[in-house]
């Protein structure tokens, strides 16, 4: 399927670059939105998944997915379960393992290709609606296009997907990121994971291996060493090549959006698969020159950002 001409957006005047428009939104958007309904549910190991639902008695429903290092309150969540509710959706958002106000129970936590955790998500909600819809921020955007694209059982409900700013090759993007113009990114996920993991060890004592964090100075050696081993794989190399979302993508037989931005400094050229995607039936990969990462903002924040639109637009069948 073509791919949307790349002049769709324009950012604002004063975000010059692709570091103002990825901070800028991260940092100072406020968004007003009535408080949630939470609700905190099992999970087959035994251990808990925390959801906030904000109902409008909608029978179509919009789950939203959060980034690495994320929760269901950061202003991009936010933001787009606005512009969702306002549509007269009823929307829930999640918290993957740990991410939430309490740590999780098992010594696992979350990453790039845990659907396990967002198929309990979607079937615990789906028994109450007609259409579900899903939406996937960075981490949660290769989360969702994995999930739509993998060999397992769906709810037939599922009518649309949208992802956005995805890592789609997760070793590209690892790399792109551990570049020095990323340092102070790089930096803060790993001080907020080496915490996790930290916090995580009070619990698990013999299993984590405390001695090794303070060798780690790239996330690359995060997943090596944390990430790839607590959820089964040798190491990173094996976690990033099992879980891009870029190999479901021709599995994929849901409508389905990816609006990357090509100044994202998170994404490696490989998250750009225009070729893969003009032979692509239900996935449209849309690569505006301008956006940042998980950015899109307008002059105006009260009003969507062209992400949030472009997500409201793409679920109602506006391609």
């Amino acid at each position: 399927m073509p791919n949307f001409k790349e002049d769709n957006y324009r950012r604002p005047k004063w975000l010059f670059n692709s570091h103002l428009e990825t901070i800028y939104p991260a940092l100072f958007r406020k968004v007003k939105i009535r408080a949630p309904k939470h609700e905190r549910i099992p999970t087959e190991d035994n251990d808990f998944l925390d959801l906030d639902w904000y109902r409008n008695d909608s029978d179509h429903l919009i789950i939203i997915s959060h980034g690495l290092e994320g929760s269901s309150d950061r202003p991009y969540m936010l933001g787009m379960t606005k512009a969702f509710i306002n549509k007269g959706y009823d929307v829930l958002t999640w918290n993957y393992r740990g991410c939430g106000p309490e740590l999780n129970k098992q010594m696992i936590f979350y990453h790039s290709g845990a659907t396990y955790d967002l198929d309990r998500i979607v079937e615990h909600a789906s028994k109450d609606y007609d259409k579900i819809s899903l939406i996937g921020f960075s981490l949660g955007g290769n989360l969702t296009l994995k999930y739509l694209g993998e060999d397992r059982t769906r709810p037939d409900k599922i009518e649309s997907g949208v992802a956005i700013s995805v890592p789609l090759h997760l070793a590209g993007a690892s790399k792109r990121i551990s570049e020095r113009e990323n340092f102070l990114y790089s930096r803060r996920f790993l001080k907020s994971l080496k915490k996790k993991v930290r916090d995580k060890a009070v619990h698990f004592p013999d299993e984590i291996p405390l001695e090794k964090l303070n060798q780690l100075n790239r996330l690359s050696d995060f997943d090596d060493v944390f990430t790839g081993p607590f959820h089964g794989f040798t190491d990173a190399a094996e976690y990033y090549e099992v879980n891009s979302a870029l190999f479901f993508l021709e599995g994929i037989q849901t409508r389905t959006l990816i609006l990357n931005a090509k100044n994202d400094p998170f994404l490696s050229q490989e998250c750009f698969p225009y070729t893969l995607a003009e032979s692509l039936e239900k996935v449209t990969l849309e690569a505006p020159s301008q956006g940042g990462h998980v950015g899109f903002s307008t002059s105006n924040d009260a009003g969507m950002y062209y992400s949030e639109k472009r997500a409201v637009e793409f679920v109602q069948g506006e391609d």
